[in-house]
């Protein structure tokens, strides 16, 4: 693999979009380095929870650096409330690129027109509501549409928020740059915590 590095904790080797960046600032303390900008040495994780735990459980950073560094105890806490901000992030950034959409209606209009590519459920949605876009999801199946990926990472009033709306149920993420964007964060956060299906 042309693009890969190294996880500290397994030894093997894992392209870059499977690993987190961790480096060691000016006061012997490790950070994590999700844009891969930070300068310095950098160390590898695999982007997984019970890897970052390992590592500093470990003494895993100091080892890799061969100098004297400490991990606070709560690093995988931290990286967790990062992935979790760069990704409710994106999604408000699908909103204002216009490849978002907002609402039980217009979430079924782009699911059955074929325009949807993530939905989103507010974590206290009704099971009315996730049934018919069910349905919805079903039927642009059957009339040969794209696959729609369903999540359900946060409330209502959280990604309403995000949104700038008093709450926010159910959202469609559609066709498009920002979407793409947020299909990575999305994902990269919820593998890490173990949450993604299939991860």
């Amino acid at each position: 693999m042309a693009n890969s590095r190294s996880c500290i904790v397994s030894r093997q080797p894992m392209d870059k979009e499977a690993l987190l960046r961790f480096v060691a600032g000016p006061d012997g303390s490790i950070y994590p380095d999700l844009k891969e900008s930070l300068p310095g040495r950098g160390v590898w994780v695999e982007a997984r929870r019970e890897s970052v735990e390992q590592a500093v459980a470990k003494n895993l950073f100091a080892r890799s650096l061969k100098t004297q560094v400490s991990a606070d105890s709560n690093l995988a806490d931290t990286v967790g409330q990062l992935l979790g901000e760069r990704a409710i992030k994106a999604l408000a950034l699908a909103r204002k690129a216009g490849t978002l959409v907002t609402g039980f209606t217009k979430a079924d209009t782009a699911i059955r027109s074929n325009q949807a590519r993530m939905l989103f459920h507010g974590s206290d949605a009704t099971a009315d509501g996730r049934r018919k876009l069910a349905q919805a999801i079903t039927f642009a199946r059957e009339m040969g549409g794209e696959e729609v990926e369903v999540f359900d990472c946060w409330t209502s009033a959280e990604m309403g928020a995000a949104l700038g709306l008093e709450a926010a149920t159910h959202a469609v993420a559609l066709e498009g740059g920002a979407t793409t964007a947020l299909k990575r964060s999305v994902e990269r956060w919820l593998a890490y915590e173990g949450k993604l299906t299939g991860s």
